[in-house]
């Protein structure tokens, strides 16, 4: 099996290039080698891979900055994903493309299902309903899977800026009424693969499937978490989102209800607390 890998240095890139090694030839640009704003450049190197797969994981993923630059995040997370798509269309290529909680607006009590209706808050989130839909419209066989709250042992993301935050200040004010389900980017890669391993998953019906972690916490609980195990003292506040000033607003409820995947391929992601060990022994 060949594939084409976009978004090797990013926090789930890394862990598929790790997770897709044994199942054949991957072809896996960086940025140097491959210009996300540049469609010609995305579909030659589309072509020249001649891919059976293309999975995507590269994405503006800048919640904040997006507000400012609407253009940049659409065209990373919208317009290269289609002109993914439509080459994936052309060589009958399968495309796995990631995307996000964030195409909710968070009002919903219980968790969300693929059938619920998006309506993303900020920038961020409407680039990758973009995605979604343009990846949709292209018919090319593809699998997105939605996540939530991704995290890893490296880049940038929430564990690694609390742990960073914890060495320099007294004390930490983290918001408490927000909730999703912490995943792992190795977890994700991990399940992501096992479904490109197994033909009989391969024939299963292509469309969004939800995969994120079990379980639930709020970014409150998520930073005591990671602060207990990795043994650090440093307070920490509960504070309401509302005191926080930043540019885009965020959902209040992240959760992503599984049970679609779990149907359709029978994977299920470990529990959130089951997997942040892992993650915080192979920091530096």
């Amino acid at each position: 099996m060949r594939f084409l890998l976009t978004g090797r240095t990013g926090q789930v890139g890394s862990a598929l290039l790790q997770a897709l090694a044994p199942l054949g030839e991957i072809v896996a640009p960086d940025r140097k080698q491959l210009d996300f704003l540049d469609l010609k450049d995305i579909r030659k190197k589309a072509q020249d891979s001649r891919p059976d797969v293309i999975v995507n994981a590269a994405a503006y993923t800048s919640v904040d900055r997006a507000e400012s630059e609407h253009d940049a995040a659409f065209a990373v997370n919208a317009s290269a994903p289609q002109a993914l798509a439509e080459e994936a269309k052309k060589l009958g290529a399968l495309l796995v493309h990631f995307s996000t909680d964030y195409v909710f607006d968070g009002e919903k009590a219980t968790p969300y299902v693929e059938t619920d209706a998006p309506n993303p808050l900020g920038i961020y989130g409407a680039s990758k309903l973009a995605g979604e839909r343009a990846i949709a419209a292209s018919g090319c066989r593809h699998f997105i899977f939605r996540t939530s709250w991704v995290y890893a042992a490296s880049g940038r993301n929430f564990v690694l800026a609390i742990l960073a935050a914890a060495q320099a200040r007294p004390e930490l004010r983290v918001v408490i009424d927000q909730r999703g389900a912490p995943t792992s980017s190795v977890a994700l890669a991990n399940a992501a693969a096992a479904i490109v391993a197994d033909p009989a998953a391969m024939r299963k019906p292509g469309g969004v499937y939800h995969m994120s972690a079990a379980g639930e916490t709020t970014w409150y609980d998520f930073a005591r978490a990671i602060l207990a195990q990795k043994g650090l003292r440093t307070p920490v506040v509960p504070v309401p989102s509302a005191e926080y000033a930043a540019p885009a607003p965020r959902p209040k409820n992240s959760l992503l209800d599984n049970a679609r995947l779990r149907a359709t391929f029978g994977i299920s992601l470990k529990h959130w607390r089951e997997e942040l060990p892992a993650v915080l022994a192979a920091i530096n």
